[in-house]
Protein backbone atom coordinates (compact mmCIF):
# COMPACT_ATOMS: atom_id res chain seq x y z
CA UNK A 1 0.00 0.00 0.00
CA UNK A 2 1.56 3.25 -0.80
CA UNK A 3 2.44 6.12 1.03
CA UNK A 4 -0.11 8.10 0.34
CA UNK A 5 -2.19 5.52 1.00
CA UNK A 6 -1.33 5.06 4.55
CA UNK A 7 -1.29 8.69 5.17
CA UNK A 8 -5.06 8.87 4.14
CA UNK A 9 -6.11 5.70 6.82
CA UNK A 10 -4.06 7.03 9.30
CA UNK A 11 -5.62 10.93 8.84
CA UNK A 12 -9.07 9.21 8.41
CA UNK A 13 -8.16 7.83 11.91
CA UNK A 14 -7.40 11.14 13.56
CA UNK A 15 -9.66 13.26 11.86
CA UNK A 16 -12.68 10.67 13.33
CA UNK A 17 -10.12 11.13 16.90
CA UNK A 18 -10.08 14.51 16.84
CA UNK A 19 -13.64 15.47 16.09
CA UNK A 20 -14.88 13.99 18.92
CA UNK A 21 -12.44 15.41 21.14
CA UNK A 22 -13.75 18.93 21.00
CA UNK A 23 -14.77 21.28 23.91
CA UNK A 24 -17.83 19.40 24.43
CA UNK A 25 -15.49 16.40 24.99
CA UNK A 26 -13.29 17.94 27.65
CA UNK A 27 -16.17 19.49 29.72
CA UNK A 28 -18.14 16.36 29.88
CA UNK A 29 -15.36 14.09 31.04
CA UNK A 30 -14.49 17.18 33.41
CA UNK A 31 -17.99 17.45 34.79
CA UNK A 32 -18.71 13.72 34.70
CA UNK A 33 -15.74 12.76 36.75
CA UNK A 34 -16.79 15.36 39.11
CA UNK A 35 -20.20 13.78 39.42
CA UNK A 36 -19.17 10.03 39.49
CA UNK A 37 -15.53 10.14 40.39
CA UNK A 38 -14.07 6.99 39.80
CA UNK A 39 -17.30 5.19 38.80
CA UNK A 40 -16.76 7.32 35.59
CA UNK A 41 -14.55 4.83 34.43
CA UNK A 42 -16.87 2.13 33.60
CA UNK A 43 -18.61 4.70 31.51
CA UNK A 44 -15.93 5.26 29.39
CA UNK A 45 -15.02 1.34 29.47
CA UNK A 46 -18.76 1.01 28.11
CA UNK A 47 -18.76 4.03 25.50
CA UNK A 48 -15.16 2.64 23.90
CA UNK A 49 -17.00 -1.05 23.52
CA UNK A 50 -19.97 0.70 22.30
CA UNK A 51 -18.03 3.12 19.69
CA UNK A 52 -16.03 0.01 18.36
CA UNK A 53 -19.48 -1.70 17.62
CA UNK A 54 -20.48 1.43 15.87
CA UNK A 55 -17.61 2.40 13.98
CA UNK A 56 -16.30 -0.92 12.43
CA UNK A 57 -20.01 -1.35 11.05
CA UNK A 58 -20.54 1.44 9.46
CA UNK A 59 -16.91 2.30 8.10
CA UNK A 60 -16.82 -1.05 6.59
CA UNK A 61 -20.66 -0.66 5.20
CA UNK A 62 -19.84 2.98 3.38
CA UNK A 63 -16.30 1.79 1.96
CA UNK A 64 -17.41 -1.77 0.85
CA UNK A 65 -20.84 -0.25 -1.38
CA UNK A 66 -19.01 2.87 -2.13
CA UNK A 67 -21.35 5.05 -1.27
CA UNK A 68 -21.77 8.00 1.70
CA UNK A 69 -24.30 7.10 4.40
CA UNK A 70 -26.87 9.45 2.80
CA UNK A 71 -26.77 7.44 -0.83
CA UNK A 72 -27.11 4.52 0.79
CA UNK A 73 -30.25 5.63 2.81
CA UNK A 74 -31.59 7.01 0.42
CA UNK A 75 -31.31 3.96 -1.66
CA UNK A 76 -32.46 1.52 1.00
CA UNK A 77 -35.70 4.06 1.27
CA UNK A 78 -36.01 6.94 -0.82
CA UNK A 79 -36.25 10.22 1.35
CA UNK A 80 -34.65 8.40 4.30
CA UNK A 81 -31.00 9.73 2.87
CA UNK A 82 -32.28 13.40 3.00
CA UNK A 83 -33.99 12.67 6.74
CA UNK A 84 -30.36 11.73 7.58
CA UNK A 85 -28.25 14.37 6.18
CA UNK A 86 -30.77 16.93 7.96
CA UNK A 87 -30.13 15.06 11.21
CA UNK A 88 -26.20 15.02 10.56
CA UNK A 89 -25.94 18.84 9.32
CA UNK A 90 -28.05 20.67 12.10
CA UNK A 91 -26.36 18.47 14.89
CA UNK A 92 -23.01 18.90 13.30
CA UNK A 93 -23.55 22.97 13.56
CA UNK A 94 -24.82 22.70 17.14
CA UNK A 95 -21.11 21.23 17.88
CA UNK A 96 -19.70 23.30 15.61
CA UNK A 97 -20.64 26.72 17.31
CA UNK A 98 -19.37 24.95 20.71
CA UNK A 99 -16.01 24.49 19.09
CA UNK A 100 -15.33 27.65 18.02
CA UNK A 101 -16.35 28.99 20.87
CA UNK A 102 -13.93 26.48 22.68
CA UNK A 103 -11.67 28.22 19.88
CA UNK A 104 -12.10 31.39 21.50
CA UNK A 105 -11.56 30.26 24.72
CA UNK A 106 -8.22 28.32 24.44
CA UNK A 107 -6.50 31.61 22.74
CA UNK A 108 -7.86 34.03 25.54
CA UNK A 109 -6.16 31.56 28.20
CA UNK A 110 -3.15 31.45 25.91
CA UNK A 111 -2.84 35.27 25.33
CA UNK A 112 -5.89 37.51 27.45
CA UNK A 113 -7.53 38.31 24.27
CA UNK A 114 -11.45 38.92 23.96
CA UNK A 115 -13.02 35.48 23.17
CA UNK A 116 -14.84 36.74 20.04
CA UNK A 117 -11.40 38.04 18.50
CA UNK A 118 -9.68 34.36 19.42
CA UNK A 119 -12.96 33.06 17.51
CA UNK A 120 -12.75 35.08 14.52
CA UNK A 121 -8.86 34.13 13.96
CA UNK A 122 -9.60 30.35 14.84
CA UNK A 123 -12.19 30.74 11.76
CA UNK A 124 -9.49 32.27 9.51
CA UNK A 125 -7.06 29.29 10.74
CA UNK A 126 -9.88 26.56 9.61
CA UNK A 127 -10.51 28.60 6.10
CA UNK A 128 -6.87 28.50 5.43
CA UNK A 129 -7.01 25.07 5.73
CA UNK A 130 -9.68 24.39 3.69
CA UNK A 131 -8.26 26.73 0.87
CA UNK A 132 -4.46 25.31 1.02
CA UNK A 133 -3.95 23.40 -2.85
CA UNK A 134 -3.83 20.07 -1.32
CA UNK A 135 -6.61 20.35 1.64
CA UNK A 136 -7.18 16.86 2.28
CA UNK A 137 -3.36 16.13 2.73
CA UNK A 138 -3.21 19.49 4.95
CA UNK A 139 -6.35 18.08 6.90
CA UNK A 140 -5.22 14.72 8.11
CA UNK A 141 -1.52 16.50 8.96
CA UNK A 142 -3.71 19.13 11.12
CA UNK A 143 -5.92 16.45 12.66
CA UNK A 144 -2.73 13.88 13.27
CA UNK A 145 -0.32 16.46 14.52
CA UNK A 146 -2.30 18.74 17.17
CA UNK A 147 -4.48 15.09 18.18
CA UNK A 148 -0.69 14.05 19.44
CA UNK A 149 -0.06 17.27 21.33
CA UNK A 150 -3.34 17.37 23.39
CA UNK A 151 -2.85 13.59 24.44
CA UNK A 152 0.91 14.83 25.61
CA UNK A 153 -0.34 17.76 27.06
CA UNK A 154 -3.31 16.29 28.72
CA UNK A 155 -0.55 13.41 29.93
CA UNK A 156 1.47 15.79 31.85
CA UNK A 157 -1.10 16.65 33.50
CA UNK A 158 -2.56 13.72 34.53
CA UNK A 159 0.68 12.48 36.58
CA UNK A 160 0.70 15.93 37.78
CA UNK A 161 -2.56 15.10 39.24
CA UNK A 162 -1.58 11.75 40.91
CA UNK A 163 -4.51 10.02 40.22
CA UNK A 164 -5.63 6.84 42.23
CA UNK A 165 -5.15 4.42 39.58
CA UNK A 166 -6.76 1.13 41.63
CA UNK A 167 -9.50 2.38 42.36
CA UNK A 168 -10.21 4.07 38.89
CA UNK A 169 -9.12 0.39 37.53
CA UNK A 170 -11.55 -1.24 40.15
CA UNK A 171 -14.32 1.09 39.64
CA UNK A 172 -14.31 0.71 35.81
CA UNK A 173 -14.23 -2.77 35.99
CA UNK A 174 -17.19 -2.87 39.07
CA UNK A 175 -18.93 0.55 39.48
CA UNK A 176 -20.68 1.95 42.79
CA UNK A 177 -22.78 3.75 40.43
CA UNK A 178 -24.20 3.70 36.49
CA UNK A 179 -25.88 6.36 34.86
CA UNK A 180 -27.98 5.89 31.26
CA UNK A 181 -27.93 9.91 30.54
CA UNK A 182 -23.61 10.04 30.45
CA UNK A 183 -23.47 6.60 28.69
CA UNK A 184 -25.49 8.44 25.67
CA UNK A 185 -24.23 11.34 26.37
CA UNK A 186 -20.31 9.95 26.08
CA UNK A 187 -21.24 7.87 23.42
CA UNK A 188 -22.86 10.87 21.37
CA UNK A 189 -20.13 13.26 21.70
CA UNK A 190 -17.84 10.81 20.36
CA UNK A 191 -19.26 8.85 17.83
CA UNK A 192 -22.65 10.58 17.41
CA UNK A 193 -23.86 12.73 14.32
CA UNK A 194 -21.68 13.41 12.36
CA UNK A 195 -18.35 11.96 13.95
CA UNK A 196 -19.52 8.29 13.08
CA UNK A 197 -19.11 9.30 9.33
CA UNK A 198 -15.97 11.72 9.38
CA UNK A 199 -13.16 8.97 8.79
CA UNK A 200 -15.65 7.10 6.40
CA UNK A 201 -16.13 9.97 4.05
CA UNK A 202 -12.93 10.92 3.97
CA UNK A 203 -12.04 7.30 3.25
CA UNK A 204 -14.08 7.78 0.54
CA UNK A 205 -12.88 10.88 -0.62
CA UNK A 206 -9.30 9.35 -0.63
CA UNK A 207 -10.12 6.89 -3.05
CA UNK A 208 -10.32 4.15 -0.32
CA UNK A 209 -13.08 1.55 -0.96
CA UNK A 210 -14.04 -2.26 -2.20
CA UNK A 211 -13.62 -5.64 -0.78
CA UNK A 212 -9.89 -5.42 -0.37
CA UNK A 213 -9.19 -2.40 1.96
CA UNK A 214 -11.63 -3.76 4.56
CA UNK A 215 -8.59 -4.96 7.01
CA UNK A 216 -6.98 -1.24 6.36
CA UNK A 217 -10.43 0.21 6.55
CA UNK A 218 -10.88 -1.71 10.23
CA UNK A 219 -7.66 -0.82 11.49
CA UNK A 220 -8.23 2.83 10.83
CA UNK A 221 -12.08 2.65 12.46
CA UNK A 222 -10.18 0.82 15.31
CA UNK A 223 -7.26 3.45 15.49
CA UNK A 224 -9.80 6.14 16.01
CA UNK A 225 -11.50 5.06 18.67
CA UNK A 226 -8.57 4.12 20.25
CA UNK A 227 -7.13 7.80 20.31
CA UNK A 228 -10.02 8.73 21.31
CA UNK A 229 -10.23 6.16 24.28
CA UNK A 230 -6.88 7.17 25.23
CA UNK A 231 -7.05 10.95 25.65
CA UNK A 232 -10.80 10.21 27.56
CA UNK A 233 -8.80 8.00 29.86
CA UNK A 234 -6.08 10.35 30.23
CA UNK A 235 -8.00 13.32 31.07
CA UNK A 236 -10.65 11.55 33.50
CA UNK A 237 -7.25 10.51 35.35
CA UNK A 238 -6.32 13.98 35.72
CA UNK A 239 -9.57 14.89 36.72
CA UNK A 240 -10.20 12.34 39.19
CA UNK A 241 -6.84 13.03 40.61
CA UNK A 242 -7.93 16.70 41.48
CA UNK A 243 -11.43 15.65 42.87
CA UNK A 244 -9.91 13.41 44.97
CA UNK A 245 -7.63 15.80 46.31
CA UNK A 246 -10.88 17.89 46.86
CA UNK A 247 -11.23 20.39 44.34
CA UNK A 248 -14.29 22.20 44.13
CA UNK A 249 -13.88 23.11 40.15
CA UNK A 250 -16.57 25.00 40.40
CA UNK A 251 -17.29 27.86 37.87
CA UNK A 252 -17.27 28.88 34.13
CA UNK A 253 -14.88 26.50 33.04
CA UNK A 254 -14.03 23.20 34.93
CA UNK A 255 -11.37 21.83 32.78
CA UNK A 256 -9.49 25.02 33.18
CA UNK A 257 -9.37 24.60 36.66
CA UNK A 258 -8.38 20.56 36.66
CA UNK A 259 -5.69 21.97 34.70
CA UNK A 260 -4.28 25.04 36.91
CA UNK A 261 -4.95 22.70 40.22
CA UNK A 262 -2.79 20.11 38.80
CA UNK A 263 -0.26 21.94 37.26
CA UNK A 264 -0.08 25.08 38.57
CA UNK A 265 0.24 28.09 35.49
CA UNK A 266 2.28 26.24 33.79
CA UNK A 267 -1.00 23.40 33.66
CA UNK A 268 -3.30 26.19 32.80
CA UNK A 269 -1.61 27.76 29.83
CA UNK A 270 -1.36 23.48 28.53
CA UNK A 271 -5.21 24.30 29.22
CA UNK A 272 -5.45 26.79 26.14
CA UNK A 273 -3.22 24.90 24.15
CA UNK A 274 -5.28 21.68 24.86
CA UNK A 275 -8.89 23.64 24.34
CA UNK A 276 -7.92 25.04 21.16
CA UNK A 277 -6.48 22.36 19.08
CA UNK A 278 -9.74 20.15 20.13
CA UNK A 279 -11.55 22.96 19.01
CA UNK A 280 -9.66 23.79 15.88
CA UNK A 281 -9.84 20.38 14.94
CA UNK A 282 -13.52 19.77 15.85
CA UNK A 283 -14.38 22.93 13.73
CA UNK A 284 -12.54 21.47 10.87
CA UNK A 285 -14.19 17.83 11.28
CA UNK A 286 -17.09 19.10 11.87
CA UNK A 287 -17.28 21.19 8.63
CA UNK A 288 -16.12 18.49 6.50
CA UNK A 289 -17.98 16.14 7.40
CA UNK A 290 -21.56 17.90 7.41
CA UNK A 291 -20.92 19.54 3.90
CA UNK A 292 -20.36 15.92 2.59
CA UNK A 293 -24.01 15.00 3.21
CA UNK A 294 -25.40 17.33 1.18
CA UNK A 295 -22.56 17.41 -1.36
CA UNK A 296 -23.89 14.43 -3.62
CA UNK A 297 -27.38 15.90 -3.78
CA UNK A 298 -26.88 18.16 -6.14
CA UNK A 299 -23.22 19.00 -8.34
CA UNK A 300 -23.59 22.39 -7.44
CA UNK A 301 -22.74 21.81 -4.12
CA UNK A 302 -20.10 19.39 -5.14
CA UNK A 303 -18.04 21.67 -7.62
CA UNK A 304 -18.31 24.04 -4.55
CA UNK A 305 -17.48 21.94 -2.01
CA UNK A 306 -15.03 24.77 -0.44
CA UNK A 307 -17.26 27.27 -0.27
CA UNK A 308 -20.50 25.21 1.32
CA UNK A 309 -17.45 24.12 3.99
CA UNK A 310 -16.63 28.05 4.18
CA UNK A 311 -20.04 29.19 4.68
CA UNK A 312 -20.68 26.74 7.34
CA UNK A 313 -17.82 27.51 9.36
CA UNK A 314 -18.76 31.23 8.95
CA UNK A 315 -22.31 30.74 9.94
CA UNK A 316 -20.99 28.66 13.42
CA UNK A 317 -18.52 31.74 14.13
CA UNK A 318 -21.60 34.45 13.74
CA UNK A 319 -23.59 32.65 15.95
CA UNK A 320 -21.72 32.27 18.81
CA UNK A 321 -20.69 35.94 18.69
CA UNK A 322 -24.36 36.91 18.08
CA UNK A 323 -25.34 34.33 21.54
CA UNK A 324 -22.35 32.57 22.78
CA UNK A 325 -22.10 28.66 23.94
CA UNK A 326 -22.82 27.89 27.18
CA UNK A 327 -21.04 24.55 28.85
CA UNK A 328 -24.84 23.41 29.33
CA UNK A 329 -25.07 23.24 25.79
CA UNK A 330 -22.16 21.33 24.56
CA UNK A 331 -23.21 18.70 27.10
CA UNK A 332 -26.80 18.57 25.37
CA UNK A 333 -25.27 18.55 21.99
CA UNK A 334 -23.41 15.55 23.01
CA UNK A 335 -26.64 14.31 24.29
CA UNK A 336 -28.84 15.01 20.93
CA UNK A 337 -25.86 13.30 19.25
CA UNK A 338 -25.88 10.05 21.06
CA UNK A 339 -29.79 10.45 19.85
CA UNK A 340 -28.60 10.36 16.26
CA UNK A 341 -26.25 7.53 16.62
CA UNK A 342 -29.09 4.59 16.76
CA UNK A 343 -31.12 5.85 13.82
CA UNK A 344 -28.31 5.99 11.61
CA UNK A 345 -26.56 2.82 13.07
CA UNK A 346 -30.01 0.59 12.28
CA UNK A 347 -30.36 2.20 8.65
CA UNK A 348 -26.60 1.07 7.81
CA UNK A 349 -27.52 -2.59 9.24
CA UNK A 350 -30.57 -3.01 7.39
CA UNK A 351 -28.44 -1.83 3.98
CA UNK A 352 -25.67 -4.01 4.48
CA UNK A 353 -28.57 -7.39 4.28
CA UNK A 354 -29.42 -5.90 0.91
CA UNK A 355 -27.42 -8.43 -1.55
CA UNK A 356 -28.30 -5.52 -4.10
CA UNK A 357 -26.41 -2.61 -2.34
CA UNK A 358 -23.73 -5.15 -0.93
CA UNK A 359 -22.49 -5.55 -4.67
CA UNK A 360 -22.91 -9.76 -3.34
CA UNK A 361 -20.80 -9.20 -0.16
CA UNK A 362 -22.16 -11.01 2.64
CA UNK A 363 -21.30 -8.90 6.05
CA UNK A 364 -19.74 -10.77 8.96
CA UNK A 365 -22.36 -12.13 11.31
CA UNK A 366 -20.64 -11.39 14.57
CA UNK A 367 -20.35 -8.11 13.34
CA UNK A 368 -24.18 -7.35 12.16
CA UNK A 369 -24.99 -8.86 15.54
CA UNK A 370 -22.31 -5.95 17.39
CA UNK A 371 -24.18 -3.71 15.89
CA UNK A 372 -27.28 -4.54 16.74
CA UNK A 373 -26.64 -4.96 19.97
CA UNK A 374 -25.42 -1.39 20.08
CA UNK A 375 -28.05 0.23 18.46
CA UNK A 376 -30.60 -1.15 20.82
CA UNK A 377 -28.25 -0.46 23.91
CA UNK A 378 -27.77 3.10 22.36
CA UNK A 379 -31.87 2.94 21.58
CA UNK A 380 -32.61 2.23 25.22
CA UNK A 381 -30.51 4.04 26.51
CA UNK A 382 -31.75 6.60 24.76
CA UNK A 383 -35.32 6.15 26.03
CA UNK A 384 -34.37 6.32 29.84
CA UNK A 385 -32.23 9.37 28.88
CA UNK A 386 -35.21 11.31 27.18
CA UNK A 387 -37.64 9.90 30.18
CA UNK A 388 -35.25 11.95 32.62
CA UNK A 389 -35.65 15.28 30.13
CA UNK A 390 -39.43 15.22 30.91
CA UNK A 391 -39.57 14.29 35.04
CA UNK A 392 -36.78 17.07 35.66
Amino acid sequence: MNQQRSSALLGAAFLMATSAIGPGFLTQTTVFTRQLAAAFGFVILVSILLDIGAQLNIWRILTLTNRRAQDLANELLPGMGYLLAALIALGGLAFNIGNIAGCGLGLEVLSGMDTTYGALISCGVALFIFWMREAGKAMDQFARWLGILMVLLTLYVAISSRPPLTLALSQSIWPNMIDAKTIVTLVGGTVGGYISFAGAHRLLDAGISGPLQVKYVNKSAVSGIIITGIMRSVLFLAVLGVVMQGAALQGNNPPAAVFRFAAGEIGYRFFGVVMWSAAITSVVGAAYTSVSFIKTRHPFVALHERWFISLFIICSTLIFIAVGQPIRLLIIAGALNGLILPVALIIILVAATRKKLMGGYRHPLWMQLAGWVVALVMAWLSILTIRQWLSS
